[in-house]
């Protein structure tokens, strides 16, 4: 969610100051792109957060995320919005050689601290999409964190909002239906976030390529199919996420609000520079002044309360140089480490293979089609019927025969290690998608067999995600 802020309450000035910062900034960095400013480098630097729970005995929720952080003093180990959940940041490598290695070695060194730093608090870490056992009265204010940045946003969106409640209305299996006045239901979408450093010069490419990509990408790893116990999508985040934070900005070309998290308006044209001009169309939420410009702190902030399913990035070296990155946030938490590192290494390389094809994917695909494709995904998961080269096909089969090993090879020719694609790519995800058992369909396997039991199936999911093994291989 973001760095911390000094403050949260503001007036008229502190907005009309902001969006004259913010203005300014923006024509720096549109400066910036005439000057070709941004990083070059040919070679990919990879990256994640990881967003996770904190549970009780009972597996409930459990409300000690600050006493966790400050145990386990790791500057890697970091807030979240609600009190029960946290954020791990994995150190940058380039995507190459052994990367999938480390960055999988990294993670579940990580993980296994945290583990170790909840048995000493009687609690316990959970990687999950949404937590099958939280329940709406422990989605309230005071379970917030002590956060400016976090009370300050719900403040300004339920401002937004004219005070309005906000109106939660999911259909699938169950009918969800309700209304609140705060942004807490953010804390139960918790997600795997991968950033792609990429150059000027292919950024737009690889940005509509992260969009094509999200359908498929979010039907391999959905792991989110409750929500207050009623069976709803595949990734009941999407849905979640969006109406959590629904405010009016501007409508788009179809004439449709744009949400605050969304897929977008429409692919990249020419540079990344289109989505920060539009960033100046939504309503400031935090209008924050900093002294310091040089790494465009208002740009930044105002970006950073845009949640787009794809998200540009404008980011700094140790050097100061700025650099470009497309962050994928359609990927939930868990269900394992080795799940997920899998999943990262099939949006890298699907990411790749798109964004180097020879002709462009948006070329022929729409993006009104890749829209439909992501919202199919996620609400059917493996059982989506999409769109792709002009048929419709189901996204296993397309997965099977022509994703999955494309983005294999892309990551080969990339020069990573062998044994290491043939692990995540051949073991793990070919041998989910065959079986048809991601971690929302093993949830749902759970809940037709044993019914509607959910501290039941959360205790098993968390013994499972323990043992380690990938959830393709899980006992109902």
């Amino acid at each position: 969610m973001g760095e911390d802020i000094r403050q949260s309450e503001f007036d008229a000035a502190d907005f009309e100051a902001f969006r004259a910062r913010l203005r300014e900034e923006t024509k720096t960095l549109k400066r910036w792109f005439d000057e070709r400013r941004f990083d070059a480098s040919d070679i990919f630097t990879t990256g994640l957060e990881l967003e996770a729970w904190l549970v009780d005995g009972d597996c409930l929720p459990s409300p000690h995320a600050e006493e966790f952080i400050a145990t386990a003093n790791d500057e890697r180990v970091v807030p979240e919005l609600s009190k029960f959940n946290f954020e791990l940041n994995a150190d940058p490598l380039a995507l190459r050689g052994d990367c999938l290695e480390r960055v999988f070695n990294d993670v579940t060194a990580l993980w296994d601290r945290c583990v170790r730093v909840g048995e000493t608090l009687n609690l316990k870490p959970v990687a999950t999409g949404i937590l099958p056992t939280v329940r709406d009265e422990m989605l309230q204010p005071a379970w917030m964190s002590d956060s400016n940045r976090y009370r300050a946003l719900n403040k300004e969106l339920i401002k937004a909002r004219q005070s309005e409640p906000l109106h939660i209305c999911i259909d699938g299996d169950d009918r969800l239906d309700y209304r609140c006045d705060h942004i807490m239901l953010e804390a139960a979408c918790t997600s795997l976030q991968a950033h792609l450093k990429v150059n000027q010069d292919e950024a737009a490419r690889f940005y509509n390529a992260s969009i094509i990509a999200s359908a498929p990408l979010v039907a391999a790893s959905a792991n989110s199919p409750f929500l207050y116990g009623h069976l709803l999508w595949s990734e009941t985040r999407i849905p979640a996420f969006e109406q959590s934070t629904k405010i009016h900005g501007f409508r788009d070309l179809e004439g449709r609000d744009v949400l605050r998290v969304t897929l977008g308006t429409g692919y990249v044209r020419h540079s990344l520079l289109e989505l920060f001009l539009e960033n100046l169309s939504y309503p400031a939420l935090l209008p924050m002044h900093v002294e310091e410009t040089a790494t465009l702190p208002h740009l930044r902030m105002q970006n950073g309360t845009i949640w787009r399913w794809n998200r540009p990035i404008v980011g700094f070296g140790d050097d100061g140089a700025p650099h470009l990155r497309v962050e994928q946030r359609v990927m939930p938490s868990g269900p394992t480490v080795t799940d997920m590192i899998a999943n990262l290494a099939f949006y890298y390389g699907l990411a790749l293979a798109l964004g180097r094809s020879a002709t462009p994917p948006e070329s022929e695909m729409p993006f009104e089609t890749a829209r439909a494709n992501f919202y199919a995904c996620a609400r059917d998961g493996l059982a989506a019927q999409v769109r792709w080269a002009g048929k419709t096909i189901d996204i296993r089969s397309l997965l099977l025969e022509k994703l999955l090993p494309a983005a294999k090879t892309a990551l080969a020719m990339e020069g990573l290690e062998p044994d290491s694609l043939d692990y995540f790519f051949d073991t793990v995800l070919h041998e989910r998608i065959m079986s048809g058992q991601t971690g929302a369909e093993w949830q749902r396997r759970f809940y037709r067999t044993r019914g509607r039991n959910f501290q039941a199936l959360t205790e098993r999911y968390v013994e499972l995600q323990a043992c380690g093994e990938p959830v393709h291989k899980w006992p109902v």
